[in-house]
């Protein structure tokens, strides 16, 4: 049974999440809201319509979940009244206990992802490191993980490019995934992947490191605004096929979209390259190029800001394209993040997409950073 400093515990948190979500001001800002959408005309800009209604849901998502928790929390105070009374069980108080905390614990992650860009879907593009099938194998290994964890969270996955190994797994894959704050759990995986194991590949059963690059950015919507210029894109186009090279295309229905970036700050330039082959149109992925062609440019931007906040990050490890961030090793059961030092011994439910703990740890020491 739980201790009296246990359920103190939990008070304060509760008590404390109330002040942290503001809940008292987001009900007056929800009524606020709320009037906006009985407008007559209301629809008439339906672009404008659907970004109010998405302002609602919001405040009515934070709203709701902190309800949870303050009930949870109230009926764990009852169940530990009740307990010394010999009314409710040492078990059921267990029970009330762990859910409430597990609620709370959820709010309190979710509450450190206020960034705008948190709240987007993401784009996550995996390529294979250099080794040839090993790497390609891992690859497609990561990008199957990266699945199942976006099906536990009950988020949209569309797969925008894919290229296959040349003898197993895939050279470079695309998942775009839609949902409330992807890209505030999923950056926390941008970085190289390291994979030690005994290779299926290798007749001697020797014992090899594979490396895959995982690259996360914001999946700008309608609420983002991002200029491109006309006069920097030039288009390629060529066949495509679907994932696992099924759908052959007798026509050329992917598109490669190349854009001349000039940085207005510093007059460096670049050449952005954006495959896309989603679609068995080339007009709906001209259109997708374009999308994820100002999903880089605003993690260009976002890099901006971040960069003018670098006294921020002083004194820890800076997260960066290139970084190692984590060790898969097979042999020895265990999975560890070289940022956090969060381990498991779960390698098989890592891999089948329980990522919660790493992406909860990075959180825990990454997301409270001034915004």
């Amino acid at each position: 049974m739980i201790t009296a400093d246990q359920l103190k515990d939990v008070l304060e948190r509760e008590h404390a999440l109330r002040g942290y979500l503001d809940v008292d001001a987001k009900h007056i800002q929800l009524e606020e809201e709320e009037l906006r959408t009985q407008s007559p005309d209301f629809w008439n800009d339906a672009k404008a319509a659907e970004q109010q209604m998405k302002v609602v849901r919001e405040l009515k998502y934070w709203i709701n979940s902190y309800q949870e928790v303050k009930s949870a929390a109230e009926e764990l105070q009852l169940a530990f009244d009740f307990a010394r009374e010999g009314i409710v069980s040492e078990e059921e108080i267990d029970a009330n206990y762990n859910h409430a905390l597990q609620l709370i614990e959820e709010l309190e992650l979710k509450n450190m992802l206020r960034r705008e860009e948190d709240q987007l879907g993401a784009v996550l593009k995996i390529n294979a490191g250099a080794g040839g099938t090993e790497s390609q194998d891992w690859a497609s290994m990561l990008f199957r993980m990266y699945q199942r964890w976006c099906e536990g969270k009950n988020y949209k996955t569309t797969v925008s490019n894919w290229q296959d190994g040349d003898d197993a797994g895939i050279k470079t894959a695309t998942l775009q995934v839609e949902g409330d704050l992807a890209y505030g759990f999923l950056k926390s995986e941008n970085g190289v992947h390291r994979l030690v194991r005994v290779s299926p590949f290798n007749a001697q059963g020797k014992r090899m490191t594979s490396f895959a690059s995982v690259f996360v950015v914001p999946l700008v919507d309608d609420s983002i605004e991002i200029e491109v210029n006309p006069a920097n894109l030039s288009w390629d186009t060529f066949r495509s096929s679907g994932a696992g090279g099924q759908n052959v295309n007798k026509v050329e229905t992917g598109v490669r979209l190349h854009y001349q970036y000039k940085d207005p700050d510093t007059g460096e330039e670049q050449e952005i390259v954006i495959e896309n082959t989603e679609s068995r149109s080339q007009m709906g992925n001209r259109e997708n190029a374009l999308r994820l062609l100002k999903s880089q440019l605003y993690e260009i931007e976002l890099e901006k800001r971040r960069a003018a906040q670098a006294a921020i990050e002083a004194g820890k490890k800076k997260i960066e394209w290139g970084s190692q961030i984590r060790s898969y090793v097979f042999d020895d059961r265990r999975v560890k993040d070289h940022r956090t030092n969060y381990q498991t011994s779960d390698v098989t439910g890592v891999m089948d997409g329980d990522l919660d703990g790493f992406i909860k740890a990075y959180l825990m020491e990454f997301g409270g950073e001034a915004k």
